[in-house]
């Protein structure tokens, strides 16, 4: 019994498979045949049970989020400006850097960034996450200002002061979506 998916071709030389809130999705290289590329999918089966599941429960979960009304987001920057700004003043010696203002907004893109002048923009959900991840964030917006790119030096300078960093940065792509939803995306 084959497993419905979205087939994309391209140069790639090896095949895999992700499971998406609309589906299965399957990369293949361009000269596999349709039958190999059934076989490996059906080869699969468990794990595309086991992930199906979760990804309905996460969905489910997420649907039951419910969002900051205004007052509780003012609340939320206005704390936020306070942590982060105590953060920043932290971890900006460690890296070595003087940093602008410090700005705090509700994004729903972004977690922070960095201008060319050194000016810190950060997003206010961040207090809702694990004090380990709000700092992770912040030391990476503080390295950019000696690095403006995410080159190997970059993530040498981040690692350096946070060498948790791609936990942190683990848990905020887990997590983040439902931070997010917080501002009702």
């Amino acid at each position: 019994m084959n497993i419905p998916y979205t087939l994309i071709r391209s140069r790639r030389k090896t095949v895999s498979l992700s499971v998406t809130p609309e589906g299965v999705v399957v990369r293949a290289p361009m000269r596999m045949a349709k039958r190999d590329i059934d076989a490996f999918v059906d080869s699969r089966r468990d794990w595309i049970d086991a992930h199906a599941a979760r990804m309905a429960l996460r969905q489910r979960a997420l649907a039951d989020i419910e969002p900051l009304t205004d007052a509780q987001l003012s609340a939320l920057k206005a704390e936020a400006r306070t942590v982060l700004a105590e953060r920043a003043a932290h971890f900006a010696p460690l890296v070595g850097v003087k940093y602008g203002k410090i700005t705090v907004r509700a994004q729903r893109t972004r977690w922070g960034s960095c201008s060319a002048k050194g000016d810190l923009s950060f997003n206010c959900l961040l207090l809702l996450a694990p004090t380990a991840v709000l700092d992770s964030v912040v030391v990476h917006e503080l390295c950019h200002i000696l690095e403006h790119n995410h080159s190997p030096r970059f993530y040498a300078h981040v690692l350096r002061v946070c060498p948790d960093y791609p936990e942190q940065n683990g848990w905020l792509k887990a997590h983040g979506a439902e931070l997010m939803r917080k501002l009702g995306v």
